[in-house]
């Protein structure tokens, strides 16, 4: 099981998250630049941020509270003085008999190689075991990712492939490398 670092704890989003959310991305924006699709302007606003929070995904925040946050961070986010410093979303989620769901997660540029992603991640898995009832969850990372590679390894995610031309990043359509974790053999619920 990770630790999660010192005055850092990991959430469930709620609608109120927003702004924490909105500033977090701007924050990072050029920090997650080769990482990410090309993102709206509107992206990065509070309502953006308050639209992608409605969609069903299901999210889990990492958050710093106080004078913790990131060097030069004023503004007062979410409840509390809390800062978001890395986030993981659960998305496409199937039930039936796939009962699968797609793994995102990013962390703060000046969190980073602190073990937060890994913290994250494990809580991804062990909600949509216990919470979701999931049989798998996917992910996939651009192929010199390496670091997200680690994170993966560290919380039993296996290589299962590589998808030419999978997601379109950073202005190209650009090869994945496909990992998945199995969370349990059970069977689904009867349809």
């Amino acid at each position: 099981m990770t630790t999660v670092p010192d005055a850092v704890r990991i959430r469930s989003a709620t609608s109120d998250d927003a702004a924490a959310l909105a500033a977090a991305l701007l924050r990072n924006r050029a920090y997650m630049r080769p990482w990410e699709p090309h993102r709206s302007e509107a992206y990065y606003t509070p309502e953006g941020q308050a639209a992608r929070l409605g969609d069903g995904a299901r999210r889990w925040f990492a958050v710093v509270e106080g004078p913790e946050g990131p060097e030069g961070s004023e503004e007062s986010e979410g409840p509390g003085s809390e800062v978001i410093v890395g986030a993981a979303t659960l998305s496409g989620i199937a039930l039936g008999p796939f009962r699968s769901g797609s793994l995102g997660y990013w962390v703060d540029g000046d969190h980073a190689g602190r073990g937060l992603a890994t913290a994250l991640v494990e809580e991804v898995c062990r909600a949509a075991r216990e919470e979701l009832g999931l049989h798998r969850i996917e992910a996939g990372t651009l192929l010199h990712n390496h670091a997200s590679q680690r994170v993966l390894a560290k919380c039993g995610f296996e290589r299962i492939g590589t998808a030419p031309r999978y997601l379109h990043i950073d202005g190209d359509w650009r090869d994945h490398h496909l990992f998945q974790r199995i969370l349990h053999d059970d069977p689904p619920p009867a349809l």
